[in-house]
């Protein structure tokens, strides 16, 4: 495909989505879910075909050289097509919520006013690697009534055209539009640019990537954009707390999975509780082979540990995503240090205080500005599943429309409906 193609290409996936979407807004919830439930069939009944087209995509990845926790995202296993499956199927048992109107309040002129919960149209994605984000995405478009063009990597272009497959067939067989949902055929990276500037035809872009595409979006988008771009999170030990449960959390929050964006970096502690709990979760640390870049104070207590790997942090770790095993850990004062600390230098993904004191938990929870807060747990549980949200497109760093773990009422907008018997204003 020329540029001139790709840019006719876009836009006529744009047009047939804008389509799509008024057919997708008056479907009912029983032919949505019916549509979600075919394709978990389709999944299951295609594994084989699927595996065939995914090695295509693994092969390039490795003949290119790409490293093997990427190449390792690209593999779709019948164990990972299987969870795409449930996920559908968790979807279509889910309440819809197109259509339910809240807060409907009767006003002194004798009208009822309330607002009705809408799809928001058509959502364009773009997303690198994960080829299940093809499945995820458009479950998601369909249980919640939208219209979706998904532009997923190139070294996953096969895996992606073969469930997109898919998809339109679940879409058919269940009389729903085959628009509803497109795949970008092209890897021609003009594509995104067309995409996120075709407001006439797209109504919001979620990114789900790496920081750079994310940044370059958010940039030169025309659009509005659902994103963030990191996760640098953080979990603050406060005094008082139960020691031996801050331990277990803290040791979770970072080790239980290093790549996820709600994995803490950085851990914050009181000086009341410093000298108890570094050495505990210390040596816990060093026994996993993370790495610890302290303040002067934290690395003077953690010195006695042995086998930790310490060095000096920089004014640049208390700001850094690491995805990796090192975490920065700073000693403060107590709460009022940990909220400045936490509010100057996250990322406003995730937060997390582990403490017995109940106002210094309120504290927290109101004044720390990230979009989940916590009290007592780790922060690996920022995550629409976890959440009960069913699945989740992303998770939202902004403040506008949608803020967290995105899921389906993320994808929706809300109107104002007005019930009248003649009322005339005076």
């Amino acid at each position: 495909m020329g540029p001139m193609n790709t840019v006719e290409h876009v836009q006529t996936l744009g047009q047939q989505a804008k389509k799509a979407s008024a057919l997708m807004a008056k479907a009912s919830a029983a032919v949505k879910n019916q549509a979600l439930r075919r394709l978990a069939a389709l999944l299951r009944e295609n594994t084989q075909a699927l595996q065939q087209d995914n090695a295509k995509d693994l092969a390039r990845a490795q003949a290119n050289g790409l490293s093997e926790p990427m190449v390792d995202r690209l593999k779709l296993t019948p164990k990972v097509l299987e969870t795409c499956a449930q996920g559908c199927e968790q979807l279509a048992v889910m309440p819809d919520v197109i259509g339910e109107i809240l807060g409907m309040k009767q006003q002194p002129s004798g009208i009822r006013v309330g607002q009705m919960r809408v799809p928001i149209g058509v959502f364009g994605m773009i997303f690198e690697s994960r080829p299940n984000v093809t499945i995820e995405a458009a479950s998601l478009s369909i249980k919640s009534g939208n219209a979706c063009i998904l532009r997923g990597g190139s070294e996953a272009i096969e895996s992606n055209k073969a469930l997109a497959k898919l998809v339109q067939q679940a879409l058919v067989e269940s009389d729903l539009p085959v628009d509803a949902v497109q795949l970008v055929q092209t890897t021609d990276r003009a594509a995104v640019g067309q995409l996120i500037t075709m407001p006439q035809f797209v109504d919001v872009i979620i990114p789900r990537g790496g920081k750079g595409l994310i940044e370059r979006i958010s940039a030169e988008a025309k659009v509005p954009v659902i994103k963030h771009l990191d996760g640098n999170c953080h979990t603050y030990v406060d005094d008082p707390c139960d020691i031996d449960m801050a331990v277990r959390v803290a040791d979770n929050a970072k080790t239980q999975k290093y790549s996820p964006c709600n994995a803490s970096e950085s851990l914050l502690v009181a000086k009341g509780v410093a000298a108890e709990f570094l050495p505990k979760i210390g040596a816990i640390y060093a026994a996993k082979g993370v790495e610890m870049r302290c303040c002067p104070k934290a690395k003077a207590i953690l010195r006695q540990v042995s086998g930790a790997q310490l060095q000096d942090a920089t004014e640049q770790d208390w700001s850094e995503e690491y995805l990796a095993p090192i975490i920065s850990v700073k000693v403060v004062d107590g709460l009022d240090e940990a909220i400045a600390h936490i509010n100057h230098y996250s990322s406003h993904h995730t937060e997390a205080i582990l403490t017995r004191d109940h106002m210094h938990a309120q504290r927290f929870l109101r004044e720390v500005d990230s979009s989940s807060v916590m009290v007592n747990a780790s922060t690996r549980f920022a995550d629409g599943f976890e959440y009960g949200l069913g699945a989740e497109i992303g998770i939202s760093t902004d403040k506008f429309h949608a803020r967290g773990p995105v899921g389906i009422e993320g994808l929706t907008s809300l109107k104002y409906v007005v019930l009248g018997e003649g009322e005339v204003r005076t």
